[in-house]
């Protein structure tokens, strides 16, 4: 099959872990072997990830150096080089004589969408509430509570169109595992002659998979993270793990805001609309997801999620 692997962040860096290169190389060794179980099981991966620490911290790196307040879509660019030269090189130390590519990703997005309005994508370290503010003041960030900690908080608009889709395409089919769409890619809108420009955003990595894997004409879209399954009532006593979901029915109030329901959204609308799997799931357990055998599967044979 071809299969979309997003990576999520807990895979370059666990919360809290301090951002250096030793860290994530250390998170990219650990994710390598899974995915490189599912190559040689004969399948074709595109393999996505997640940026959100990395260009977080380059952000607040430049922005202390005079002339060298970078746009989020340059350093967004930057971070997928750096983390898709480590993600290829690690798979490429398990499977040698494969062939990976890391391919810079330009996606377009609406410059009206609404998230520029209201900023809500975490990027960068966690902070103190105290310390957040005080960075938000000196910076003129918008931060935002995550969990028990405080991250500055960027927009976030749905993207519209993988640009480079046709040239992965062209790869995958020539034995390629490619490497892109990192961070949800760059974010660009369309000039009134055509061209394209960067502009000041995140891309929810997610739903980028998803579109990719649409566009793709993918078999499967696999939505790889720390956690074993989606779970109704998550968070209570009465917390369940849900086996198979049925697209069709998913809502977005029926999960926690968070990291959960952009993996739970994305999921749904590319099985609902492709009429092919999609499943979240823990990394470790990415070649059973596959099978079947562990995870949340999104599938129109399955039953809906409980309100």
């Amino acid at each position: 099959m071809l299969i979309v692997a997003a990576l999520g962040g807990n895979a370059l860096l666990r919360r809290g872990e301090p951002l250096t290169a030793e860290n994530q190389r250390a998170n990219v060794k650990r994710a390598a072997a899974p995915l490189a179980g599912l190559i040689t099981a004969g399948h074709s991966l595109v393999i996505t990830h997640g940026n959100g620490p990395q260009v977080g911290l380059l952000a607040l790196e430049t922005a202390g150096v005079d002339g060298a307040d970078l746009p989020l879509n340059v350093l967004g660019a930057e971070t997928e080089g750096m983390i898709g030269y480590m993600i290829e090189q690690e798979l490429a130390g398990i499977l040698q004589g494969s062939r990976f590519g890391t391919l810079l990703t330009l996606v377009k997005v609406n410059a009206d969408d609404p998230a520029f309005r209201k900023p809500t994508k975490f990027i960068g370290p966690v902070y103190t509430e105290e310390t957040a503010r005080t960075l938000a003041a000196k910076r003129g960030w918008q931060v935002a509570p995550d969990g028990d900690k405080w991250r500055r908080v960027v927009a976030s608009p749905a993207p519209q169109a993988i640009m480079e889709a046709e040239v992965i395409s062209l790869l995958v089919k020539q034995g390629v595992t490619v490497i892109c769409t990192g961070g949800g890619g760059i974010p660009v809108v369309e000039r009134d002659d055509g061209s394209l420009q960067g502009i000041e955003a995140v891309i929810d990595k997610d739903a980028a998979s998803a579109l990719l894997a649409e566009q793709l004409d993918a078999d499967m879209l696999l939505l790889l993270t720390d956690v074993d399954a989606v779970y109704a009532d998550f968070g209570t006593p009465n917390a369940r793990p849900l086996a198979r979901l049925d697209p069709t029915g998913v809502r977005e109030d029926q999960f926690p805001a968070g990291s959960m329901r952009p993996k739970v959204m994305a999921a749904a609308r590319f099985s609902k609309k492709i009429g092919r799997r999609a499943a979240i799931g823990r990394l470790e357990d990415a070649s059973a997801i596959v099978a079947g055998e562990k995870g949340t599967v999104f599938t129109t044979a399955a039953v809906r999620a409980p309100d």
